[in-house]
């Protein structure tokens, strides 16, 4: 029998051993030979997307719910542009993504000759977004140039990582190489640090009396002892990004409060004498862009030597797996650690103040958080995307469980939230997905919303409809004396949007009703869709930083 075994299988085989079991993408001229090999074997479930951009969402989104590789497979030039914004969104979160794309014939590319979706420098463009990208330039190059991409993605700090297989390279026949058979990414192992590190380590937090842990997403793998040191007497807070590591409901735990126009946070940090920073970048974003002063005795831990100090100073750093420092301090710590009589009923009263009054400062719409935690399912994921709602109350006090319940645009883009809660309800499976959007971030990609139809999937999109683009009206209102130009909206009727594919629609226009409105779509299985009327509920009140930024002069 002939051999009939091409690079395009390869690739569909390569995915299939790492553990994949589910693709995004686009079928088009210079991918058919891969999604060919991966229909044929029926062992993936590709997930078709009605965009690029979409579809590299959902791969961030299902690879932050997974914790495993996220896939998206777009086409050439056009198509792999696509696919920017998600890769850039996946960089700012993390999340390992590989990206596979095609390529025109190796004789024409980069020769500027025309060919279809032939770019100028395609691969110097996803390189300028990814961590790493490549082209498979020989059929018997493939399996290595694939393991390298999928190595890097995986590989901490995890990210993008983009591959270009040519359409000629796709249909070369070959051997089937043995060692898919029993193949396995060659991941490095993870750092634990030496022993006079982890004792140097150890002696600088049995020095403190009222230390408190930072923790992000390089952290979200140690929760386990994270949550002993909170036992030992630590206060914690997260970032946007990190949260759900330990469970929000502990006491001491923050969450994402991270002190941002709250006083009564960076006062008690005066008081704090050890900071503690796990995977953690301290990003501007959360900082006030750095305004926020910290504690000044921080002790970072970080897989990522890079990360020694980038945005605020520190007083020791630590290179090393955030779970197994973590725990080798702890075998250093436990029994010896003399926390100051008070502290931890001062943290926890801390946040209680610190809850109530930033939920005082959103007029009607702080009883969401409760109201929604009421109805919502404890295991289900919480996708959101740049909102009024979601700035507030949603990255900061909505309380999570688990790290892979949050998946939110890390990187503040409006318009990725419902992608990345279709990726992340693909992950979920029969657990429920709650997706809150704002209407102008909604109309971005709507056009997903029959991705999520064709896949039937167990998800609530909550839109959250103020007519417009609310936080630019905030801005404007701070910085150019509320003329609110090019910020309002007209968009189609959500109940006739829903009705078109005979989605569940339910409308909200009182407070008190959210939590039961939203009950009553989270009883269906299957996809639902609940608007929220903010001009019938009330506007969104001003919040940090838009209510203290100085007027600008006329």
């Amino acid at each position: 029998m002939a051999n009939d075994y091409t690079v395009g299988d390869l690739v569909a085989e390569f995915l299939a051993a790492c553990g994949v079991t589910t693709v995004f993408g686009i079928a088009s001229v210079h991918n058919i030979p891969m999604l060919d090999g991966i229909g044929r074997r029926n062992a993936i479930r590709f997930v078709m997307t009605r965009g690029e951009l979409g579809g590299a969402h959902m791969a961030d989104g299902y690879a932050r719910v997974a914790q495993s590789l996220g896939v998206i497979i777009s086409s050439t030039g056009p198509g792999a542009a696509n696919t920017i914004g998600g890769l850039i969104e996946a960089r700012f979160a993390g999340s390992p993504v590989l990206h596979i794309t095609g390529q025109t014939a190796t004789k024409f590319a980069d020769r500027g000759l025309g060919t279809v979706h032939d770019a100028y420098d395609q691969l110097g463009m996803m390189a300028s977004v990814c961590k790493s990208a490549y082209r498979i330039r020989a059929a018997h190059h493939a399996l290595g140039v694939l393991t390298q991409a999928a190595t890097e993605a995986l590989t901490p700090p995890m990210g993008p990582v983009s591959v270009e297989v040519p359409i000629d390279v796709q249909r070369v026949k070959i051997e089937r190489p043995a060692m898919l058979d029993n193949f396995v990414l060659p991941l490095p192992p993870p750092r634990t640090p030496s022993d006079s590190e982890l004792d140097e380590l150890a002696e600088r937090v049995l020095a403190a009396r009222r230390p408190m842990l930072w923790l992000g997403n390089g952290a979200k793998g140690a929760g386990g002892p994270a949550a002993k040191l909170l036992d030992l007497g630590f206060g914690m807070v997260s970032s946007f990004n990190g949260r759900g590591t330990v469970p929000e409901t502990h006491p001491r735990n923050l969450g994402g409060l991270t002190g941002t126009g709250m006083p009564i946070i960076t006062d008690f940090y005066k008081t704090v004498d050890l900071c503690l920073v796990v995977g953690c970048r301290l990003r501007g974003h959360e900082t006030n862009d750095f305004n926020v002063q910290l504690p000044a005795n921080i002790v970072q831990i970080d897989s990522d030597p890079m990360a020694n100090g980038r945005t605020y100073p520190n007083q020791y750093f630590v290179c090393g797996d955030a779970n197994a420092t973590l725990a080798g301090l702890l075998r250093r710590i436990d029994g010896k650690l003399g926390i100051a009589s008070g502290y931890p009923r001062e943290f926890e009263q801390l946040k209680r103040d610190a809850q109530a009054a930033f939920l005082d400062t959103l007029g009607v719409y702080g009883s969401f958080p409760a109201q929604l935690r009421k109805v919502m399912p404890e295991d289900a994921i919480w996708a959101r995307d740049v909102t009024q709602n979601n700035t507030t109350w949603g990255n900061r006090v909505f309380p999570l469980n688990a790290p892979n319940q949050n998946v939110y645009p890390v990187g503040a883009g409006i318009g990725q939230g419902l992608c990345l809660g279709i990726g992340a309800a693909v992950a979920a499976g029969d657990r429920k997905t709650v997706v809150m959007t704002g209407d102008g971030g909604f109309y971005l990609n709507v056009g997903e919303l029959w991705t999520a139809v064709q896949e039937n999937l167990n998800m609530v999109v909550v839109v959250m409809n103020d007519r417009g683009y609310g936080v630019i009206k905030r801005i404007q209102d701070a910085t150019a004396q509320g003329r609110r130009y090019y910020a309002d909206l007209t968009g189609p009727e959500l109940s006739k949007l829903a009705a078109l594919s005979d989605i569940p629609y339910f409308r909200v226009e009182q407070a008190d009703a959210f939590g039961p409105t939203v009950a009553k779509a989270m009883a269906i299985h299957g996809l639902t869709i609940v608007e929220v009327d903010m001009t019938r509920v009330g506007e969104f009140p001003p919040y940090y930083p838009f209510n203290q930024l100085p007027k600008q002069p006329a």
